[in-house]
């Protein structure tokens, strides 16, 4: 049966994490911070105290904890949003000065506190660093206090911001919902482990009229093991943060582009015209994809795609603007998205040229980036105002944002001694306003986060997006893949991949096979929730009866990726001598799928499937399309699958 909500997680999350009203739990709120270099835990006593409930859904009930200092002229807000469905507990803090003068410095500002227990493992990642070196684990004892947070000033760049505490018994896991700069210290105490998270750069006076926020804490706690903890975290993850589409949770999606016309880089030559000739020109042979992807390069630019900063569709491309592409998307069933990147602004541009007062310079950038500061109130709303009429005048239904560039050192070099973090504090506000108005104003809009891949995909931002774009690494090399996917399939369970192979040596001197970029094994590679198919619209006709057999194999896959429970049934890990299994189970029914990696020497690779006991097995082989069954028991003893070297099988299995 598909994991679900036990009586016992609740109770849990009950005993640990704080659900009272009374005087003495504001002291007790998982906040420390300190003002003026005075300690501080909770709000305090001297400060005016309310409590209010809320009950947001039959699911959500959201605690607000408020304190008033009527001398210094600070209010502190803490949020505690209770999950009534899910074993979740989240923390946000808010610090607004409601005086006439600025307050005293807030610093060292941590959620989070000491979780009780008999401590077994804590379980970090690396995230997005844009090389092979990725979306890599690591365990650790705690043998030392540990502090970890992010290489630069993206949010999953060296450091992910979602973790494992693994407990004799139970399992907490934690996520840091942050865009920028976080930090989490975590050391083992005489009864268990202390956990906290805040803004790492975090030392500012706070002026009149101002609020700053915490980063929010989300840690879910259950009982039993890791696999037990991960498919609970996928079943909350998709009932509450996976952003919905009018109301429904994101299905499956295939896209298609016309990438890279007249041999100019990305869609810097990109028009009315060629779009939506190869829109047509794919539905005429069969295929219509749920997304066109229109990414970077559609404003003038000189086929420099980088050159960002003027938001209006190139006049002579696209004198309508995106208008008859998007009525084109709509007739068909097909959303519109298109790329933007407006935080990385250079010279030359719109935004550089008349707007030079919203702008950071970056300290070390010789390419001339500048930061657009969406925590200037007036830059921002200019942003809404221009980005919104785009989206409505071009019909776009997928916003997807860029960033390539790292912030850190235009807020270091703009900020003062007494305000370090405020830049950046303020930045992500407006960051998070700016999408949450876009997604407001345009009723099933939804986005796509990307920063050079998937170097910015906190919790916050993808309580707002999903990451149809989730590393600039790899997109052909299976085996990077096959890592990147065992990540997301169990943190961020909506994704996409590309069909594409780099292996023509291997293929071409090895295997003595004519290479195609996309082959069957390609496929294979890319069951995942959202795919792209490289296959050009003038392709060869065996490509479009090849991509056309096996989006028919995916996309009943696919949908068990996101609906069923996820079982890794081999490593990953990055070596091309390794198997690749893994399993989707939804209630008995879903499929389990092998790959033979092109330097596997064995012929063969046994795993060990979750199954329903006493329960009989119909398979079927997607590729040849045979059939056959096997008994739990058999299943449980260990089952393996024939396949050549460099091939995969996709078995689709129902219980009877």
């Amino acid at each position: 049966m598909k994991t679900a909500v036990k009586r016992a997680d609740m109770c849990l999350m009950e005993k640990i994490f704080l659900h009272s009203d009374t005087d003495a739990k504001f002291e007790a709120i998982p906040l420390t911070w300190k003002l003026g270099g005075r300690e501080m835990t909770g709000i305090p006593a001297k400060m005016k105290r309310k409590y209010t409930r809320e009950i947001v859904d039959a699911n959500l009930t959201r605690h607000t904890y408020t304190g008033h200092c009527g001398t210094c002229g600070l209010t502190l807000t803490v949020i505690h949003n209770e999950y009534r469905d899910y074993p979740v507990s989240e923390w946000v803090a808010y610090f607004t000065n409601d005086g006439d003068a600025d307050t005293e410095i807030l610093s060292d500002v941590m959620l989070g506190g000491v979780i009780p227990g008999s401590f077994k493992a804590f379980v970090h990642g690396n995230g997005d660093n844009c090389n092979d070196t990725g979306y890599e684990w690591w365990t650790d004892t705690l043998d030392e206090p540990m502090e970890i947070h992010p290489n630069d000033g993206t949010s999953c760049n060296g450091a992910f911001p979602y973790m494992r505490l693994d407990f004799e018994g139970f399992v907490v896991r934690a996520a840091v919902g942050w865009p920028h700069i976080w930090k989490a210290d975590i050391a083992r105490t005489e009864d268990g482990v202390k956990y906290t998270c805040g803004q790492m750069r975090c030392n500012m006076k706070i002026h009149p009229g101002e609020t700053m926020r915490t980063p929010m804490l989300t840690m879910m706690i259950s009982e039993g093991d890791e696999t037990r903890s991960m498919n609970l975290w996928r079943r909350w993850y998709m009932d509450h943060i996976i952003p919905r589409e009018f109301g429904k949770p994101l299905e499956p999606i295939m896209c298609l582009h016309h990438h890279g016309c007249e041999g100019k880089p990305e869609h810097t030559a990109a028009t009315e015209e060629n779009q939506i000739l190869g829109l047509r020109e794919y539905r005429r042979q069969g295929l219509n994809p749920d997304i066109w992807w229109i990414d970077a390069g559609w404003y003038k630019c000189d086929y420099n795609w980088p050159h960002t900063g003027t938001w209006k569709p190139d006049a002579d491309r696209l004198p309508n603007g995106f208008g008859p592409i998007g009525e084109e998307c709509d007739r068909e069933g097909t959303r519109l998205l298109v790329w933007f990147e407006p935080e990385r602004v250079v010279p030359g541009t719109e935004l550089y040229d008349e707007h030079y007062d919203w702008l950071l310079p970056s300290r070390d950038d010789r390419s001339g980036n500048h930061l657009l500061n969406l925590g200037d109130k007036e830059a921002c709303d200019w942003l809404i105002e221009r980005v919104d009429s785009i989206i409505k005048q071009g019909k776009i239904r997928v916003y997807r944002q860029d960033f390539n560039f790292d912030p850190k050192s235009c807020w270091v070099k703009a900020e003062e001694e007494d305000r370090i973090g405020a830049m950046e504090n303020l930045h992500v506000q407006g960051y998070l306003r700016y999408w949450d108005t876009l997604i407001e104003r345009n009723p099933g809009l939804w986005c796509d986060s990307c920063a050079s891949g998937g170097r910015r995909n906190d919790l916050e931002t993808m309580r707002r997006s999903v990451p149809l774009h989730y590393t600039d690494v790899g997109y052909g090399e299976h085996v990077i893949k096959q890592k990147q996917f065992r990540e997301l399939h169990e943190w961020i369970p909506y994704f996409r991949s590309h069909n594409m192979s780099w292996d023509r040596e291997f293929v071409e001197k090895t295997l003595g096979q004519q290479w195609a970029e996309n082959d069957d094994f390609s496929f294979q590679c890319a069951m995942v929730p959202a795919v792209t198919y490289i296959t050009w619209y003038n392709a060869p006709e065996d490509q479009f009866e090849r991509t056309i057999r096996w989006e028919k194999v995916w996309r009943r896959a696919a949908k068990y990726t996101l609906d069923g429970d996820y079982y890794p049934l081999s490593e990953c890990r990055k070596n091309p001598a390794d198997w690749y299994a893994v399993q989707f189970d939804d209630d008995g029914e879903g499929f389990i799928q092998f790959i033979r990696n092109r330097e596997a020497a064995e012929e063969t690779f046994t795993v060990y499937p979750t199954v329903i006991d006493g329960a009989v097995y119909e398979f079927t082989d997607s590729t040849t399309g045979a059939a056959f069954t096997k008994t739990a028991d058999e299943l449980k003893n260990g089952f393996a699958y024939p396949l050549p070297v460099r091939s995969g099988v996709v078995l689709f299995y129902k219980a009877k």
